[in-house]
């Protein structure tokens, strides 16, 4: 059950910042395509909602690290969280969707040294 609820805030994480993103890293992926236009400015109309969805991926990742390292974990032997090989995955997962998630946060400061 434990497993569910990171794996859940770490969708919903990743999924608000790819919405805090989206502004600028729709254009920039498509101008790599080599596919441009005016229309790719339409595309920035998301800019007023990136704090919002800033704020979200910080909330579901804060959720994850408390299920991950600040609940204990009441586990009945044999069941999948009691395998300390497996909470280690979930932990390793998580810091890989964390270094992810930042990088994505990080495009629209990053995003001007491109194009």
């Amino acid at each position: 059950m434990a497993s569910l609820n990171v794996k859940g805030s770490l969708v919903a994480g990743a999924l608000a910042a790819i919405g805090a993103s989206i502004c600028c890293v729709g254009p920039l992926v498509l101008l790599l395509m080599g596919i441009g236009g005016a229309w790719v400015a339409n595309l920035a109309a998301l800019e007023p909602m990136r704090p919002f969805f800033i704020g979200a991926t910080l909330l579901f990742v804060a959720l994850a690290f408390r299920r991950l390292y600040l609940m204990p974990q009441v586990c009945e032997p044999g069941a999948p969280c009691a395998d300390p090989r497996i909470v280690m995955r979930q932990r390793l997962m998580f810091w890989i969707v964390v270094v992810a998630l930042a990088s994505l946060l990080a495009v629209p400061w990053m995003a001007p040294l491109f194009y």
